[in-house]
């Protein structure tokens, strides 16, 4: 499947293996988001500053509650395309970059895949991918030009 054409909507992604397999991990959802951010100082420190002033149990909340916001709302891109660009533009306050949305979606996907086991295929890796592709460049579009 082709990465372009879906800016702001979800359309083209697998919304059904996308929840189907956000179903079973959320169960371990606060682990998820623990290791999510272990993995993500861990292979990109330079991201570790824009936290340095967070408390990050409530920014593991935020995280988890921003994932199910995301998967609860595949079907209604309007709502989450306000969503993420409202989330984008509180990024780019925070000082996040274009480029820190790989290392976020990188360290996410390695997350899941760990906590999924024999659950995580080749399928769900590329369904998670472009939903990750889609939520930066959705993100990325609610940037304000400075």
């Amino acid at each position: 499947m082709s990465s372009s054409g879906y800016a702001g909507s979800a359309s083209g992604l697998r919304i059904e293996l996308l929840e189907s397999s956000f179903g079973a991990l959320a169960p371990q959802g606060e682990a998820l988001v623990e290791r999510f951010y272990q993995l993500l100082f861990q292979r990109h420190p330079e991201v570790k500053p824009l936290f340095a002033n967070t408390d990050m149990a409530q920014q593991r909340r935020h995280l988890l509650s921003s994932l199910v916001l995301v998967v609860k709302n595949l079907r209604n891109t309007d709502k989450l395309s306000d969503a993420l660009k409202s989330m984008g533009r509180r990024h780019q306050d925070y000082g996040a970059l274009p480029e820190h949305y790989g290392a976020v979606a990188s360290s996410m996907m390695a997350a899941m895949k760990e906590l999924a086991g024999d659950l995580w295929t080749r399928d769900v890796e590329d369904a998670w991918s472009q939903a990750f592709s889609m939520v930066a460049s959705v993100m990325l579009s609610g940037y304000e030009e400075s």
